[in-house]
C-alpha cells in the first residue's frame, strides 16, 4: 500500500498586528504519521515499494523520544512493511517500555534494536552492517533526510502556498527547510527557526539545495530538547487562543520566535507569513513525563 497524496488546510492566525500570519496544519495529515515525516517518507517508501521487493523491511535510527521512530513504525504498520528502529542508548533497552514514543513504535510492530551511543555516532559502519544483515531493507537515515526526502517536502507547497511573501519551518536536520527552499516561488523569503546548535546546518541545506534563499534563525531556547517555562506558558496559551496544540521541541519553539519577531517588526508591514506545523505532537506526552519529574508545568 503505498502514501496517497494528502491537501492541507491553511488557517490564519489573528494578532491584530501590521502583518497577516497563517499556518499550514501538517500535524493534521494521519493522526500517527504526523506533518513533514509523512512527506519525508512520501516518496522514500513509494519508490521503495515500486520496486516490488520480496521481503520489505525499512530500517531507520532515532532518540528515546523521536518522532521520525514513531512516523516509520506507523508507516511500516499501515504499508505493511517489516520495520527496524536502531535505538541510540543501550540503557533504554530495559526500560522501552515506560517510554511512550518506544511503546508506541513497538505496539505499531516494530522492532527495537539499542545500540551504545558509541556506535550509534559511527553510522557508516552501522549502515554498512545493516545492509550486509538485510540487503533488500529501505535504509532511511536519522531524521529522515535525503534527497527523497527533500522531493517529499514539494508536496507540501502548492498553488496556496505561492501568494505568502515568507515561508518558515522548524530546522532540525535541515531536510524540510531544503525542500522548501529548493521547491519555493523565486519572491519568497525562506526562513528556518534552528532547534539545534548545529555550525553545520547552513552547509548541509546547501548541499541539499544548491540554492541560497533562506536564513536560519536560532530558536533553541537553550538547546535540543531543552524546555524552558517559557517555552509552556508560550504553548498553552497559544491551545487556549487558537485551539492549534504545539509540540515543544519544533514548531512550539519556532512559533514562539515568529510571533516575538512580529513584535521586534522583523517582518515588513503587510508581510504575508506562513508557518508549517511539522506535527510531531506524540512528543507532548513523553515531554510531560519528564515536566513531571522536575514538578514543573505540563503541556496541555
Amino acid at each position: 500500500m503505498k502514501l496517497p497524496e494528502i491537501h492541507i488546510p491553511i488557517v490564519e492566525i489573528s494578532l491584530n498586528k501590521n502583518v497577516k500570519l497563517f499556518m499550514k496544519r501538517e500535524d493534521l495529515i494521519d493522526s500517527q504519521i504526523s506533518g513533514n515525516k509523512y512527506w519525508k517518507l512520501f516518496f522514500n517508501i513509494n519508490q521503495y515499494l515500486e520496486k516490488n521487493p520480496k521481503n520489505p523491511h525499512i530500517i531507520t535510527f532515532g532518540g528515546a523520544f523521536s518522532n521520525h521512530i514513531a512516523a516509520v513504525s506507523a508507516v511500516g504498520k499501515s504499508a505493511a512493511i517489516l520495520s527496524l528502529g536502531i535505538i541510540r542508548g543501550e540503557e533504554l533497552q530495559d526500560k522501552w517500555r515506560d517510554n511512550p514514543t518506544l511503546a508506541f513504535a513497538e505496539k505499531n510492530g516494530m522492532v527495537l534494536r539499542f545500540v551504545t551511543r558509541e556506535e550509534y555516532r559511527d553510522k557508516e559502519k552501522l549502515t554498512e552492517s545493516l545492509q550486509k544483515e538485510f540487503p533488500e531493507a529501505l535504509l532511511v537515515p536519522e531524521g529522515g533526510t535525503n534527497e527523497e526526502a527533500v522531493n517529499g517536502i514539494r508536496m507540501m507547497l502548492n498553488n496556496e502556498t505561492k501568494d505568502f511573501d515568507y515561508l518558515c519551518t522548524a530546522v532540525g536536520t535541515g531536510g524540510t527547510i531544503a525542500g522548501i527552499s529548493k521547491f519555493c516561488e523565486n519572491h519568497q523569503n525562506v526562513i528556518g527557526f534552528k532547534v539545534v546548535n548545529d555550525s553545520s546546518l547552513e552547509k548541509k541545506i546547501f548541499e541539499l539545495t544548491l540554492k541560497t534563499n533562506f536564513n536560519l534563525i536560532d530558536s533553541s531556547f537553550g538547546g535540543y530538547g531543552k524546555i524552558k517555562d517559557e517555552n509552556i506558558r508560550f504553548i498553552n496559551d497559544f491551545k487556549k487562543r487558537y485551539g492549534i496544540p504545539l509540540e515543544p521541541i519544533y514548531t512550539g519553539k519556532m512559533m514562539q520566535k515568529v510571533i516575538e519577531l512580529i513584535d521586534e517588526n522583523y517582518f515588513p508591514e503587510n508581510s504575508r507569513i506562513l508557518c508549517f506545523h511539522t506535527g510531531g505532537l506524540q512528543g507532548i506526552e513523553g515531554a510531560n513525563l519528564l515536566l513531571q519529574k522536575q514538578n514543573r508545568n505540563l503541556i496541555i
